[in-house]
């Protein structure tokens, strides 16, 4: 069962109506009715979350599974994840659990406190905990307190998010947040309203607020035939992450497999794949990874300036970290990223 607990970012209208301030859709939303996300509701004048505790997931993960390839590389995260999602995206991947308020007659979850994640993440030896699988913007409630006692304990926190959350949200969450990494599924509005039933502005306007809020952001980009795969839109991603973002920020163009309501579409083919990590680094990014081909040398980090092997990987499993603070050792060029905790 569902447990309801007062939602943050809102604000009170005429008629006991609210207005949802956490994410792009800006619910406004009447007595006893939900907002788009459907974990959010209207209960007399008072908008409450109702997935506060109730995880659907808590896994210890490599943090280069999020992806995070310049997080404190080779180390685990206790991953979680409460149900649902703000995005209907027809590929989801996880869409047992992010749709499941939309289709189940109520909302389920494993009734866990945000001081038992933070027992459970120092238990298993994790150095940080990702709020990742569905959408955290929704579960912002528990993220916030848990964030909040996990950097007081010394652990590092990041969002896997499809970025459309308020500037307002990204002021809140920043301070405790160490990473992020946004999903840019796609440079088009008109795909975004089709096949995710939301904006593309609202992610763009986040990602430019949560890189001069100082969080640090890596961007993902799954290549989907026949929806975002065709050169120029992959040059429009790559070349608004080299000059609104910054030129060291990783983009991740990640390998399509059929799923949910989109299972009748062929994977992402292997030369479409090497297309958009040479488009990549032409539109001048420092660091492009190829996602779901392990074993390419598109996931390995190498400095690029020299070109030196700094960070070896293969798929989730690092084989060795060559940094020398935060810098290759053969020129002494300076890697962005984040290597340690403060």
């Amino acid at each position: 069962m569902a447990k309801s607990h007062e939602a943050m970012l809102y604000e009170k209208l005429d008629g006991q109506k609210v207005r949802c301030g956490l994410c792009g859709h800006q619910c406004v939303i009447l007595g006893g009715k939900y907002g788009l996300c459907r974990v959010r509701q209207n209960v007399a004048g008072q908008l409450r979350s109702l997935t506060y505790g109730m995880l659907v997931a808590i896994n210890v993960d490599p943090i280069e599974k999020k992806p995070f390839f310049h997080y404190l590389p080779g180390t685990r995260s206790l991953s979680v994840a409460a149900p649902g999602c703000n995005f209907q995206c027809e590929f989801c991947q996880n869409w047992q659990i992010s749709q499941s308020p939309r289709t189940d007659s109520e909302i389920r979850g494993q009734a866990v406190s945000p001081e038992q994640v933070v027992s459970a993440a120092i238990a298993h030896d994790c150095a940080s905990i990702s709020y990742t699988y569905t959408e955290p913007t929704v579960f912002f409630e528990m993220a916030y307190d848990t964030a909040r006692l996990a950097r007081a304990r010394g652990l590092g926190n990041t969002f896997v998010s499809n970025g459309f959350m308020t500037p307002k949200a990204v002021e809140m969450i920043s301070p405790l947040l160490d990473a992020i990494n946004v999903d840019l599924k796609a440079f088009s509005d008109a795909t975004y309203r089709r096949v995710m039933k939301a904006r593309l502005e609202p992610v763009l306007t986040a990602l430019r607020a949560l890189v001069a809020a100082g969080v640090w952001v890596e961007v993902t980009t799954l290549v989907v035939p026949g929806m975002n795969d065709s050169p120029q839109e992959l040059g429009d991603i790559a070349r608004f992450i080299a000059k609104d973002l910054g030129e060291s920020v990783p983009w991740h163009v990640s390998r399509f497999h059929g799923d949910y309501k989109m299972q009748d579409v062929r994977a992402t083919p292997v030369e479409t794949m090497e297309l958009a990590c040479r488009i990549g680094r032409e539109a001048g990014l420092r660091f492009v990874y190829s996602g779901n081909l392990p074993g390419c040398a598109d996931e390995l980090t190498c400095c690029p300036n020299c070109r030196e092997l700094l960070i070896d990987r293969q798929g989730y499993f690092v084989r060795g970290v060559h940094l020398r603070d935060g810098r290759c050792p053969k020129c002494n060029e300076v890697i962005e990223g984040v290597w340690k905790l403060p």
